[in-house]
């Protein structure tokens, strides 16, 4: 998450925002050094530099505070993505290209990568149907991707099918979460070669 500045000129409105960034950025610090099971909302507040009633005016418990911090930080994952996938080029030139960027991504930040990787898991259902919010998001993005730079440009065609770009989805998940199990959540880089050919398996099927 983005560094917070001060600002005494800020609207009410803008107040609120950069209380919304603190909490989250709090939520992100307190459970690096706490874990979400023994993380306190009074360490979050504390961590945030922000009063107790500023986190209810935005949060009703920490479990949503943890949901927003995962749904914001995957939306910025997703970005990056978006920025380095070309529709003009053929998907097969593209797909090293996109999983490049989101893994480097997410390997800015190896403690959020945990929490957002593994923390979330331990939220029960409401982090579970947080989870495959996202998951929908990013499949329905490669979905989207994948089938329109697929009818421009030589070499061959592809069309993804949502059950195929979920597929692709989960797959990059589980290596990245084996990285981050294995203590290798710094080396990202390494799982763009296996990311890519899972990738580029799963399109060639769809072509048959």
């Amino acid at each position: 998450m983005s560094a917070v500045t001060d600002n005494t000129s800020q609207t009410p409105a803008e107040s609120r925002n950069e209380h919304y960034r603190r909490l989250l950025e709090g939520m992100a610090r307190a459970v690096a050094a706490k874990g979400y099971a023994d993380t306190t909302i009074a360490d979050i507040v504390r961590e945030a530099s922000v009063s107790r009633r500023t986190f209810y005016e935005h949060f009703a418990t920490k479990t949503e505070c943890l949901i927003a911090l995962y749904e914001a930080a995957s939306h910025l994952a997703l970005q990056a993505v978006s920025e380095a996938f070309d529709p003009v080029q053929p998907w097969h030139a593209q797909v090293e290209r996109a999983i490049t960027a989101y893994l480097d991504y997410l390997a800015q930040d190896p403690v959020l990568l945990r929490t957002l990787f593994v923390e979330i898991l331990g939220l029960g259902m409401p982090g579970l149907v947080a989870r495959r919010r996202v998951n929908d998001e990013i499949a329905n993005f490669i979905q989207a991707a994948i089938n329109s730079s697929g009818t421009t440009g030589p070499g061959p065609q592809a069309h993804l099918t949502s059950e195929m770009a979920m597929t692709v989805v989960g797959g990059i998940n589980e290596l990245v979460l084996q990285a981050i199990e294995q203590e290798r959540a710094g080396d990202l880089r390494e799982l763009v070669a296996p990311a890519t050919r899972l990738v580029r398996a799963v399109a060639a099927e769809s072509q048959r």
